[in-house]
């Protein structure tokens, strides 16, 4: 006999790494898919009563995400939470990590109180990327506090600072700082796995390495800081985020779209 569990009630809660931002889906809402929804259909199909409610957007800090989908999370009374939050504070100019995970322990203390399952990662390991490498130490030092705050109140851990296959760019969508469907599909394998249960996902077919000539990988730049870049940080200059004008994918409990 199976000892796996069947959860009833999930519910999603973060950034863009958990709204599925990178994975597009034109039918789905926001035009999204993710690899919280793909987690959502293996779920589905273990029990007849499950709803899943994904309250993530894009661009939120942690206070944002806190103060804006702990409460609503809480009242759905959820047998399984997944949280990935402090990604968009790490990368600001300053930041305090420590204080950051000491408001992030408060808020796992009180999912984990409900009894619900609550499931968080580490950062990734930028250490593969010119790009974020600088910081390396800040996510180690958030990583290291994560893991605490998640023994202290029984929470899983999926430690992407760990999956090594997310140095290799196919994994990424090309804004260079989400993940694109492989790295999605990879996600949702890694949080069934951390949960123990049984599925029939497989991993996402990859692109052939191909090398651009120099004068083609300069275009790519230059068009990825223009496109990308540029606008992440004028952002950050005039106070804005990319998800001001976005709601939450599916803010109630309901059965996931099945692929």
């Amino acid at each position: 006999m199976s000892t796996a569990p069947s959860f009833h009630r999930y519910v999603a809660l973060g950034d863009s790494f958990t709204e599925g931002v990178g994975d597009p889906d034109p039918t789905r809402p926001n035009g999204l898919r993710g690899w919280a929804d793909r987690v959502a259909e293996v779920l589905a199909g273990r029990t007849d009563d499950f709803g899943y409610a994904n309250l993530a957007i894009r661009g939120r800090k942690l206070d944002g995400i806190l103060a804006e989908q702990l409460e609503p999370a809480l009242a759905l009374e959820p047998d399984l939470v997944t949280i990935y939050a402090g990604a968009n504070d790490i990368l600001r100019p300053r930041v305090d990590i420590d204080g950051l995970v000491d408001r992030y322990d408060v808020a796992l203390g009180r999912l984990a109180a409900t009894g619900a399952r609550v499931l968080v990662w580490t950062a990734f390991d930028p250490g593969g990327s010119a790009i974020y490498r600088p910081m390396r130490g800040r996510f180690a030092l958030y990583n290291e506090l994560v893991r605490a705050a998640a023994d202290r109140h029984g929470a899983d851990i999926v430690d992407f600072w760990r999956l090594r296959e997310y140095r290799d760019w196919r994994y990424w969508d090309a804004d260079r700082m989400h993940m694109g469907p492989a790295g999605h599909q990879r996600m949702a394998t890694e949080v069934l796995d951390v949960l123990g249960l049984e599925h029939a996902l497989e991993a996402h077919p990859l692109a052939e390495v191909v090398v651009p000539p120099r004068g083609e990988q300069l275009r790519e730049h230059v068009t990825w800081v223009r496109e990308s870049a540029a606008p992440w940080v004028h952002r950050r200059l005039t106070g804005r985020s990319s998800g001001d004008r976005v709601s939450p994918r599916y803010p109630v409990l309901g059965r996931p779209t099945l692929d």
